[in-house]
């Protein structure tokens, strides 16, 4: 194709779909100490407003609605994220031996990451991970959950929640980086965003069970969770490793998953 490198539209693969939505389902259990407050919050204005404590088709709607608006918020990113990927490695296209040598460090390098991640979480270390966030991070989301905290009366009661999951996507978490960075490797906006929109859709049972039935998750059961998230991240983690081993010409067992292939 001439005019430049375009990544191809491809649909998200099934071993990776499994893998962000397995992600999705055990990172609930973590998505409880970021968002866990915010969502005790707005619970309770609902019921506040329901009159209430008991589940009904109101709080369905709304809790449905804002998991949803993290679902998109998250998908918007992933985006983002691939679309500056395929840009980055767009502009080594002309030549080849360094676009692929790009290609198969930018897979190492978030192959490793990710896998650090998920070792992290086995080995019983997430709160390491949380304070690997940089401290101006740590200030916007502190101004950021204080701005939507402060509006959950004026954006709990009716669509506008949409937004309220929105803001999330906005927020550190050492759940999505890696997701993200996944993302930017694959240089494909498309495909990226129907997996991170599946990693947020996966979060939604924890997250609406908290808000509307459980209250809470034991540290115990929390900290299974974490471990068996952590080895869906050493899975997920494998997937950019053994591409970027590929391209060095290095021979490993793997899962055939495109990563960012301009059209020629």
């Amino acid at each position: 194709m001439d005019g430049g490198a375009t990544p191809p539209v491809l649909p998200a693969n099934p071993p990776e779909a499994v893998a962000f939505v397995v992600v999705g389902l055990l990172a609930g259990a973590h998505c409880l100490g970021m968002c866990g407050p915010l969502v005790s919050v707005y619970a309770e204005r609902l019921s506040d407003r329901a009159g209430t404590d008991s589940l009904t088709l109101y709080h369905v709607r709304q809790h449905a609605l804002f998991n949803v608006g993290r679902a998109l918020s998250y998908a918007a990113i992933g985006a983002v994220f691939a679309l500056v990927g395929g840009l980055f490695f767009g502009a080594f296209d002309s030549l080849a031996a360094i676009g692929s040598g790009v290609r198969a460090t930018t897979g190492l390098v978030v192959g490793t990451v990710i896998i650090l991640t998920g070792v992290g979480y086995l080995v019983g270390r997430s709160a390491a991970i949380d304070r690997l966030t940089p401290k101006p991070v740590t200030r916007v989301f502190r101004h950021v959950s204080g701005w939507a905290t402060a509006r959950v009366d004026r954006l709990v009661g009716g669509p506008r929640i949409l937004g309220l999951g929105a803001i999330h996507g906005l927020l550190p978490c050492p759940i999505i980086y890696p997701a993200y960075l996944y993302a930017f490797a694959t240089g494909d906006p498309i495909r990226s965003a129907a997996l991170l929109a599946l990693l947020g859709l996966g979060t939604i049972p924890t997250l609406f069970l908290y808000g509307t039935l459980l209250g809470q998750v034991s540290p115990r059961r929390r900290a299974t969770l974490h471990r068996a998230l952590g080895a869906a991240f050493l899975v997920l983690g494998y997937i950019p490793l053994s591409h970027g081993l590929m391209l060095l010409g290095v021979s490993v067992p793997h899962i055939h998953v495109p990563f960012y292939q301009p059209f020629g």
